[in-house]
């Protein structure tokens, strides 16, 4: 008998059993769709994740010194040990001195990854900013910057503009206000904040815009801040050796440790060290959180597999159970098609195949409800359609291997029937 004549038989057999063969098909079809739809949300929220996280400056890094990263309260433990094991090959002198404003710009010109750099530098911690008669608290950071600190650092503009060319080269007194100031200085109203003036001391600065809110942070308010350029901190506040700080964004998470090789190696060369001399600089990167909601996703996973073993596992049991049921009831059929010449390997493979196609069937349906559970979260968190072509290879092979093992052993029955036995049977 021909392949195509046992395949027939095996479809026909299988459709002369609806309610069974749809009972199997839906306890395999809930497992495969518990994996592949729990994998496709994953990947879902995974990109939501990435692209929230790096507006907010999580596929980026900071280089600076490394005092400014005590006083930050930088570092977990292993940084630390990296720390004290680098103490014995520099002094403490060279260990903490400052990024100077030529390195800076020389790292920026020269840093060939495709990333965004910026470079900035802290005017004080606790200035006091004023509007006519109103004042700020004693606590706003003044921070001098470029053009692609807001980027970098996940600021949004609510009125007004970035800092242009002109801003930059000149060091001209303008500032761009965090929305605690804004509101602090001129209240909720922030139509007319624009090209109104401020004071900062003795100096006055023109408000050329006011960022969006982004929160606080255990450290301090992220929206207590006053922006103005780099090199309008230099004119104007007189730092004794200012430290420089530098930031880099990536185009992808995923190149964020390749530009931080990079950037080490080049700034290493920028600061003049020898080959056996330790980095008297310090890299930060910005994508904890993000990589530790990674590691949460990954335990979801791990639950998935579980849960879809579990379910296999028990729809496995349900169809061989099915198949010696099949047996039992065919049992006079096989008897005749014996009598009529059919080989126990012909035997074998019908039923053997009609295990595989139950299997294949719950598989199909299991994945296409997996794809459509899965993406209901993308939709519901506004990202791009997933489709989990790893997991639909997986949700082939595993139906398959289940068709396998559990249409083998009935199939071996079915095979093994003495013919005179199963014509006698009733």
């Amino acid at each position: 008998m021909v392949l195509k004549d046992i395949l027939f038989l095996s479809f026909r057999s299988v459709r002369g059993n609806k309610l069974r063969t749809r009972l199997t098909i839906a306890i395999i079809a809930i497992g495969i769709m518990a994996l592949v739809g729990i994998f496709t949300a994953v990947a879902s929220i995974r990109s939501n994740i990435y692209n929230n996280f790096a507006s907010m400056g999580a596929n980026g890094f900071t280089i600076r010194n490394w005092q400014m990263n005590i006083h930050i309260g930088g570092g977990n433990k292993a940084e630390k040990g990296n720390k004290n094991e680098d103490k014995k090959k520099v002094k403490t002198s060279q260990r903490n001195a400052p990024i100077t404003y030529m390195e800076a710009m020389a790292f920026r010109s020269r840093y060939g990854f495709p990333a965004k750099v910026s470079i900035s530098v802290n005017g004080g911690w606790m200035s006091t900013i004023f509007h006519q008669d109103k004042k700020t608290d004693p606590n706003v950071r003044i921070v001098g910057s470029d053009d692609n600190y807001l980027a970098l650092n996940g600021y949004n503009l609510d009125v007004g503009r970035n800092f242009n060319q002109l801003d930059l080269e000149s060091g001209r007194n303008v500032a761009i206000l965090g929305m605690d100031v804004a509101k602090k200085l001129f209240g909720d109203n922030l139509k007319h904040v624009e090209n109104n003036t401020v004071r900062l001391g003795t100096v006055r600065y023109r408000v050329i815009g006011v960022l969006k809110s982004k929160g606080s942070s255990n450290l301090f308010s992220a929206d207590n801040i006053v922006l103005t350029t780099v090199n309008n901190v230099r004119r104007v506040f007189n730092n004794t050796d200012p430290s420089y700080q530098i930031g880099v964004m990536v185009n992808q998470v995923q190149q964020l440790d390749e530009a931080i090789g990079e950037a080490t190696g080049l700034f290493r060369v920028v600061r003049k060290l020898n080959v056996d001399e330790a980095n008297n600089f310090y890299i930060s990167k910005s994508d904890n959180i993000a990589e530790m909601l990674m590691g949460s996703l990954s335990k979801v996973k791990i639950a998935a597999i579980f849960i879809g073993f579990i379910t296999l596992f028990g729809s496995a049991i349900g169809l061989m159970n099915i198949m010696l049921v099949a047996v039992a009831e065919r049992t006079r059929e096989i008897g005749v098609s014996k009598a009529l010449g059919a080989k126990s390997i012909v035997i074998r493979r019908q039923f053997l195949y009609e295990a595989l196609i139950i299997s294949l069937w719950g598989g199909i349906l299991g994945i296409a409800l997996g794809i459509i559970l899965g993406n209901i979260v993308s939709f519901l968190m506004s990202t791009h359609f997933v489709i989990p072509w790893n997991m639909i290879l997986v949700g082939v092979i595993i139906c398959t291997v289940v068709g396998i093992v559990s249409g083998i052993y009935p199939a071996i029955k079915a095979s093994k029937l003495n013919p005179i036995n199963a014509l006698r049977y009733e």
